[in-house]
């Protein structure tokens, strides 16, 4: 059965997750406390490198941080990931295999949708709770408000893929949007300061 409160609860923590892509493991506690510190503690580390997993189970160590894997393709994906201490998942796409995978590790899944069939197809599996992805090149906000229109305020989405500091407060002001996932809290090189600033100011784009 799908626990929606428990998908509320990571959804609702912050108003921006860091989507991380880390192929660094010796970054991976100093991101997580720079972003812990700041004010973003729902942290997305994707499944995009070689050390993702190794990274997943170092920022779990961080107080504070709840710590989740994205990129999840399949049922092995979401198995490796769960293992490594993953308390979330966060896919592309949708399906019932890992509908199904994340029935039986308990743990809270956000699939990715970008059309209406998507949506019913969730909507039949027992999902309520989405990742609009990739926002921006899928349709942008005019596409999501034509959505959210006809699915009703019952349906909540994480709009992702293409969101930068300056257009999430527009994301964040739409009725059934959550959260958004962004990239830009740790682009660039390394700097543990640049992503405590960075993820302080995301922190206070919602209230």
């Amino acid at each position: 059965m799908i626990d929606t409160a428990k998908l509320d609860a990571v959804m609702s923590r912050c108003p921006v997750m860091p989507v991380l892509v880390v192929n660094d493991v010796a970054q991976a506690r100093p991101m997580a406390e720079a972003l812990v510190a700041g004010g973003l503690s729902t942290l997305e580390v994707t499944l995009r490198t070689p050390c993702a997993l190794e990274v997943i189970e170092e920022m779990s160590k961080v107080p504070g941080a709840l710590v989740g894997a994205g990129t999840v393709l399949n049922p092995s994906d979401m198995d490796r990931a769960v293992k490594a201490g993953a308390r979330f998942i966060v896919s592309p796409g949708l399906t019932e295999a890992l509908v199904k995978a994340s029935i039986a590790h308990d743990v809270p899944f956000l699939p990715g949708v970008a059309n209406a069939g998507d949506i019913m197809r969730g909507l039949d599996l027992g999902l309520s709770r989405f990742k609009f992805f990739p926002a921006v090149t899928n349709g942008g906000i005019p596409a999501l408000k034509s959505l959210a229109s006809v699915f009703g305020s019952n349906v909540r989405f994480c709009p992702t893929g293409g969101i930068t500091e300056e257009s999430a407060p527009e994301w964040l002001a739409l009725p059934t949007v959550s959260c958004v996932g962004g990239s830009w809290v740790t682009a660039g090189a390394f700097d543990a300061d640049n992503i405590r600033q960075r993820a302080t100011a995301a922190a206070l784009l919602k209230v």
